[in-house]
């Protein structure tokens, strides 16, 4: 069992080497064992229906990379005519991590949608600390990001 939990550590930081030295605006965060982005939930829906709703392998695409997973046809067309619209901030990783110069996973069930962007955190607790300051981790997670952009 250590054995496989030191492969997976080993695996994790290659995996965060390559995020930062990817370019970050071509980075979307899908899991070790899936390209699905957003863990397969349907971006669209946290505009339109406001709650997440899980993706169908029926209606898919490839957009940076990443196998997205939708709902519909209708949300599926309403993304490829505005991809940058529904996509999550940061790439969908944690937009509190983010601010505080780190990387996380979002969590499709902890989501925001802010000044009309799709945000997502790690867990409620993350959640409840970024919602309680949202412009301020915002500002500093957009600069965190941009930098990232540049490495």
């Amino acid at each position: 069992m250590k054995k496989i939990l030191s492969i997976l550590q080993v695996v994790a930081l290659m995996s965060f080497a390559l995020f930062q030295s990817a370019n970050a605006a071509d980075a979307i965060h899908t899991s070790f064992f899936s390209n699905k982005a957003v863990s397969g939930y349907d971006v669209v829906a946290y505009f339109t229906e406001q709650k997440p709703v899980q993706g169908n392998s029926k209606y898919q695409l490839e957009y940076k990379g990443a196998d997205w997973y939708f709902s519909s046809q209708e949300n599926l067309a309403l993304f490829k005519g505005d991809p940058e619209k529904y996509a999550p901030q940061y790439g969908g990783y944690c937009a509190w991590a983010i601010a505080g110069n780190e990387t996380a996973p979002g969590n499709p069930p902890f989501w925001t949608v802010y000044n009309d962007k799709l945000y997502l955190n790690y867990d409620q607790s993350v959640q409840d600390t970024w919602a309680a300051d949202k412009d301020k981790f915002i500002k500093q997670a957009d600069l965190n990001w941009a930098k990232l952009d540049k490495e």
